[in-house]
């Protein structure tokens, strides 16, 4: 009898050690979420420009929200024009964007990424926000709303440009980075941005939501952002060749 509770004991035991074995791998991958592989690995598919993350599809929605809200601001800014230095910008924002949603589009069409067709909820309280303003607070709402979206997505950008393995992904940030730098400029010499307040992290809202799923099947193409009305603008947009660096942008006042 015992000899026969020893054997089972022994059986029992081994499924116990085949079973742990077995688990093991699972475990030990499934459990490694944090690595850089593992985030690297989750949600990416392959292209003939380099395998698409989830943060590259992110960048670039991220790229064309920017655009659907910061262009009609711009545009706003156009038609109000308190001071020489707000029509700048709202300028520069136009123009900026326009060009850079043709880029964005393009790209997304060659990667299957499927992109919004107008601002996410943040972004539409913010042109509202602009549209019930007045006076000296409507000049520091525009700039300070742009200022702060603006540094969020440059923060993207950089990530992006640094780490993705998408040539046309590379070369949507390179194009995105001159741009975004280049608002941010435009603003800044305005003379209005808060930058204790930016400091300090008041704003804590975000350009665009995150996470846009693996392409499946064929993304409905998006259409173009453009500034309506008789608008008239003087700056640059950025270079025509994809991912190159134009050095015509604003210079920083000192």
């Amino acid at each position: 009898m015992l000899r026969r509770i020893n054997g089972t004991a022994l059986i029992i035991g081994a499924l116990v050690a085949t079973l742990a074995a077995l688990a093991y791998p699972v475990w030990s991958y499934a459990d490694r979420s944090g690595t850089p592989r593992a985030n690297l690995a989750a949600g990416t598919v392959a292209t003939q420009w380099g395998p698409l993350t989830a943060t590259d599809r992110d960048f670039i929605v991220r790229v064309r929200l920017a655009g659907l809200w910061e262009l009609p601001a711009g545009q706003q800014a156009l038609e109000r024009a308190p001071t020489e230095s707000i029509r700048t910008a709202g300028d520069h924002l136009v123009v900026g964007h326009t060009d850079l949603d043709n880029r964005v589009r393009e790209v997304a069409a060659q990667l299957n990424v499927a992109l919004p067709n107008q601002p996410n909820d943040q972004q539409q309280a913010w042109l509202r926000q602009l549209t019930d303003a007045t006076g000296e607070q409507y000049q520091r709402d525009f700039v300070n709303l742009l200022r702060i979206a603006h540094g969020k997505v440059f923060a993207l950008v950089a990530q992006v440009r640094d780490g993705t393995r998408n040539t046309l992904v590379r070369q949507l940030a390179t194009d995105a980075n001159q741009t975004v730098l280049d608002h941010i400029t435009v603003l800044e010499n305005t003379g209005l941005v808060d930058f204790d307040a930016i400091a300090d992290g008041a704003a804590t809202a975000t350009a665009s939501p995150t996470g846009p799923p693996p392409p499946s099947g064929i993304a409905p193409p998006a259409p173009g952002v453009t500034a309506g009305g008789d608008i008239s603008t003087t700056s640059r947009p950025s270079a025509t060749t994809p991912g190159t660096v134009n050095t015509d942008r604003a210079e920083p006042q000192n």
